[in-house]
């Protein structure tokens, strides 16, 4: 009998030892991705501080060498040591464009998350601390914004000011706070009712004072959540706008535009089209993995090992 419980206490620890490293490994490779993409976009070249013949792009990403078009990565037969990725249909080096991609593609993530939580916040605490005619209203609102396409939208913003960056950026935020608003409803309704929110209000505090200084403090936590899981979704809403021509224009490159222009290709240079697909892949992949481990360790009721 001792030895059996010794058995199963080694066993116990061992299983307990696993989980601790696999819930290690869902924080440290997924930041490793993020925080790789964000040191490439960054130093894609150095034109921001005044260097712009230095950084980690090996060439212009709309350099055109009409000769070496659609050659192979370098890694491959017939590939060039110069192109690492190989180019594409004009000759451009595709590890370039990549690298300059990741910079637009990543620029436009955050500024939609920026936006959209900001926006969101306001009218899910004043929605949910209100209540009432500013609760009915603000909820009828975002509930058009949930149901609205945002393809449609995107369209309809492509014809009236024209495809771009900001286009994208407008796209992707008049309806994404709605998300937003719908969860910080929902946290505010509870906290309401909290004692100290009642003490607030008997000593006179004003509406603005116990929205942003007693119910915003205990919402930050499902909020980081949310923006940590929503990036890899913007940066796949920006690809698929630019993939449809929606989005980022020529020559400029993101990763969606570069996956569109290798679409003709796919039979004879895949490589055009699969490497910026690889990277978007990645990025949802550790964003998605990065909030759950933030939820998971944020959240008191998940701490069970």
């Amino acid at each position: 009998m001792v030895i059996e419980k010794g058995k199963k206490k080694k066993i116990y620890t061992g299983l307990k030892r696993s989980t601790r490293i696999i819930r290690n490994l869902t924080l440290i490779i997924p930041a490793a991705i993020l925080i790789l993409m964000i040191i490439v976009a960054l130093f894609a070249d150095l034109g921001w501080i005044g260097l712009p013949d230095i950084g980690l792009a090996p060439q212009d990403p709309n350099a055109t060498h009409p000769r070496d078009k659609l050659l192979p990565p370098s890694f491959m037969e017939g590939g060039k040591s110069d192109y690492f990725l190989g180019t594409d249909r004009l000759g451009r080096d595709l590890f370039s464009r990549v690298i300059y991609g990741a910079r637009v593609s990543l620029s436009v993530s955050l500024i939609v998350i920026f936006i959209t939580a900001l926006i969101g916040t306001i009218l899910g605490i004043l929605s949910g601390y209100k209540g009432g005619r500013a609760d009915a209203f603000i909820m009828r609102v975002t509930d058009v914004a949930l149901s609205f396409p945002g393809l449609l939208l995107a369209m309809l913003l492509w014809v009236a000011i024209g495809p771009g960056y900001w286009t994208v950026v407008l796209a992707l935020s008049v309806l994404g706070w709605a998300g937003y608003a719908r969860m910080i409803r929902g946290e505010s309704l509870r906290i309401r009712e909290s004692d100290f929110v009642a003490q607030a209000q008997v000593v006179g505090a004003t509406t603005w004072r116990v929205m942003f200084k007693h119910i915003f403090p205990n919402i930050v936590n499902s909020l980081i959540v949310i923006m940590t899981l929503q990036i890899g979704m913007m940066i796949l809403a920006e690809a698929a706008l630019s993939f449809l021509g929606l989005g980022i224009t020529a020559p400029t490159a993101s990763w969606g535009s570069i996956v569109a222009d290798g679409r003709t290709e796919l039979d004879r240079a895949w490589w055009i089209s699969a490497f910026p697909g690889i990277c978007i892949g990645l990025v949802v992949m550790a964003g998605n993995f990065l909030g759950d481990w933030i939820r998971d360790k944020l959240d008191p009721r998940l701490r069970q090992l």
